[in-house]
């Protein structure tokens, strides 16, 4: 293994797939060039502008014909990871390819088969490390999607490494995230001390590893709103305006988020020429109508179950903005900056300019901004169908960042403020980063921040040695201490064996003088064993030991006639020892062999199914043992989906006792009987899904990971 190790991340996203190649010093190249203080630092990732290619449609698209999506999508991006990864070092690069909203979208079988489909091609037509398709291929859940981008965009701001330079007040550094997409959105942030300890219950745990080995360790909450991304939202906003108007009775809609003098068909396509529409929407130009209209898609008057909540009935912890700073990507950027020109990267999101401008936009003639477009007036990338959609975009953003998630409107509510005053911050913006309640940004330090790079910077930091044994693993997972029950790995090379696992959880709770079970664990743990024991042993044994302490109860006691009999231990009627028959029962105590009657109409147990009979007619045979243990309690790995916004998070690998199995959106699921398996035919399959033993198994070279960019070396 080289200098360098490398990483290949697909992003599935609903619109297209994104490729992302990043490349960081291997532990001992990291320690040997890094200084004392450097090695409380989390390894340094690096990319370059050039190895990222992102093409169209998105991978869901192709779920109805999943023969298409490697020769037609995948083959690109691999070809384009191949140009950056040397030669030599592919072997040794793992590739994920992690699928968000538009895929959970699909139904389970169409999704499945479409992942099914990219392991395949994957597998027979690249030589990047993919040990086991089922983690390193998947749909991840929102919540681990937005725990990576906040990963990711703490990493790029340094306040992982220099939390000195961010301190917000109240001991707080790290900043929060946010990102919208166009099927989901999501918000992650580390809540202040305060409300940390009141819902400690609903935070993450996530543990990084420096270049020492030493940890860190993080409790951030973190959840997603799917259908809450701009494309969904803009959905479920034409559906309202047509359950609003009178079915048949218009063949024309008045949308007040669309330029006036804009006609459209329903999705927002242009009119066909031969003018058979349909319903079409016809745009007004009205901002402020279209404000009032986005509205009720916050679905703020939804039940809430666990207070707070903020959009939907989703429970999240009361944001200080005081000190939760937050930083917004992918459309909170596209959306304020691509035509608004809100200015640079490091400039504040000021609402009262942002909105004069919208509407300043908004409010013209279709006809006019269909001229600026021609003379690029707002740049040369701004086309008819994105100048179409900005306006129900904007309002969108508005009503989810304020009135949604809460975000103070800065310099609305002080008439004084009437400029966009972010030059006053760019001063102290150098120093401690970002100081207002929300900005948009793109590149932070010349690095684009994606959530890819979050999965990556866990996946490095997972690959520093520790220093002693007990050091615990990175990854995360639920609020408690040690390595959660639904602990999630970076890798699947470091999970632990089944022995390790469960050794450890029967360890941890019956010996660990901390845990509060640990004497009624105990005591379970006894009487398991002694249950277990009592049905292996067998019925005759168990007759032999019933007799024995019986037998205790009458030792020493008159046996004359005239002498009252002692009363049996239980009254001799315990199922499990004493028999139907006393007369069966007299012949065992008298010590004849044990026997069963059998006939070739004798009906076998279940157990039995599909074996020889062990009985001829007419003859007496001893009585088989069997015993609880069957042939088909192999265990076996399921992998399955769960779509739900509260998982766990990340590659869906978790130990606990007695289970390995993971599934493609980072949940864990129990291991079970292949017996209770249904394979699905769709070519060579392993109960249900592809088999994995065509992809041989790989160690994992211990290896070292803020990314900074590569276009100075």
């Amino acid at each position: 293994m080289g200098k360098w190790h490398y990483g290949v991340v697909l992003d599935a996203g609903s619109s297209g797939t994104r490729v992302h190649v990043y490349r960081w010093l291997n532990h001992a190249a990291a320690r040997k060039a890094a200084g004392s203080e450097d090695l409380k630092s989390l390894p340094e990732i690096k990319t370059k502008p050039a190895w990222t290619k992102k093409i169209h449609p998105g991978v869901s698209t192709f779920a109805d014909s999943p023969e298409d999506v490697g020769p037609h999508h995948l083959q690109e991006l691999l070809d384009h990871a191949r140009e950056i990864v040397p030669n030599d070092a592919i072997k040794d690069t793992p590739i994920f390819l992690l699928a968000t909203a538009g895929m959970r979208l699909l139904p389970d079988f169409q999704r499945n088969v479409l992942l099914d489909q990219i392991c395949s091609y994957a597998s027979a037509n690249s030589d990047f490390l993919l040990p086991d398709c089922g983690v390193h291929i998947q749909v991840i859940p929102g919540v681990t999607e937005g725990l990576y981008g906040w990963v990711a965009t703490n990493y790029l701001m340094g306040s992982f490494d220099e939390p000195e330079n961010h301190d917000h007040g109240k001991g707080h550094h790290t900043y929060g995230f946010l990102d919208m997409g166009g099927a989901s959105a999501q918000i992650a942030f580390a809540p202040n001390a305060t409300e940390s300890d009141k819902h400690a219950n609903d935070l993450t745990l996530l543990r990084l590893r420096n270049i020492d080995g030493s940890p860190q360790e993080h409790r951030v909450f973190v959840t997603s709103w799917l259908e809450f991304g701009v494309h969904e939202a803009r959905r479920r906003y034409l559906e309202a305006l047509q359950d609003a108007s009178v079915v048949g009775a218009v063949s024309e809609l008045p949308d007040p988020c669309l330029p006036a003098g804009l006609q459209t068909t329903v999705d927002g396509k242009a009119l066909p020429s031969d003018g058979e529409t349909g319903i079409s929407l016809v745009g007004t130009g009205k901002f402020d109508e279209c404000l009032r209209q986005t509205y009720p898609l916050l679905d703020k008057d939804a039940p809430c179950a666990d207070e707070p909540c903020l959009l939907h009935g989703v429970h999240v912890p009361a944001i200080d903005f005081d000190v939760n700073h937050f930083v917004g990507i992918s459309e909170y950027w596209h959306t304020t900056h691509d035509v608004f020109g809100m200015g640079h990267k490091d400039r504040s999101y000021d609402f009262k300019t942002y909105q004069e401008r919208v509407q300043s936009f908004c409010s013209q003639d279709w006809d006019d901004i269909e001229h600026g477009i021609l003379n690029h007036q707002w740049g040369k990338k701004l086309d008819q169908e994105s100048a179409s959609e900005i306006c129900f975009k904007a309002s969108w953003l508005i009503n989810v960042l304020h009135d949604g998630i809460g975000v103070p409107r800065v310099a609305l509510d002080d008439p004084s403020l009437a400029h966009n005053g972010t030059k006053e911050l760019l001063t102290q913006g150098k120093i401690k980063g970002y100081i207002d309640p929300f900005q948009a940004v793109n590149k932070i330090d010349s690095t684009e921040v994606s959530w890819t790079l979050g999965k990556m910077v866990l996946y490095a930091s997972s690959q520093v040695p520790v220093e002693i044994e007990e050091a615990l693993p990175v990854g995360f997972g639920s609020n408690v201490a040690g390595v959660p029950t639904d602990f999630q790995y970076p890798s699947v090379g470091l999970l632990p064996s089944p022995e390790e696992l469960h050794t450890e959880k029967w360890h941890d709770t019956l010996f660990d003088g901390s845990s509060s079970r640990r004497v009624p664990g105990f005591l379970l743990f006894l009487f398991i064993v002694i249950m277990a024991m009592f049905f292996l042993c067998g019925r005759s044994r168990r007759l032999r030991v019933y007799h024995k302490i019986n037998n205790l109860f009458h030792r020493g006691g008159p046996s004359h006639p005239n002498h009252p009999k002692k009363r049996k231990l239980f009254g001799g009627k315990l199922p499990f020892f004493g028999q139907r028959s006393p007369s069966y029962e007299r012949v065992l105590e008298d010590g004849a062999l044990e026997f069963d009657l059998g006939g070739p109409d004798s009906v076998r147990s279940s157990s039995d199914a599909g074996r020889s009979s062990d009985t001829d007619s007419g003859s007496f045979l001893p009585p088989k043992r069997t015993t609880s243990w069957g042939s088909g309690n192999t265990p076996s790995l399921k992998f399955g989906l769960d779509n739900s916004s509260t998982g766990a998070i990340g590659l869906g690998i978790s130990g606990g006792s007695g289970v390995t199995a993971m599934d493609r959106t980072g949940l864990v699921v129990r291991t079970e009987s292949r017996d209770h398996l249904t394979p699905i035919a769709l070519g060579p399959t392993t109960n249900g899904r592809r088999s994995r033993a065509g992809s041989p198994a790989r160690s994992y070279p211990h290896r070292s990971p803020a990314v900074t960019s590569l276009s100075h070396e």
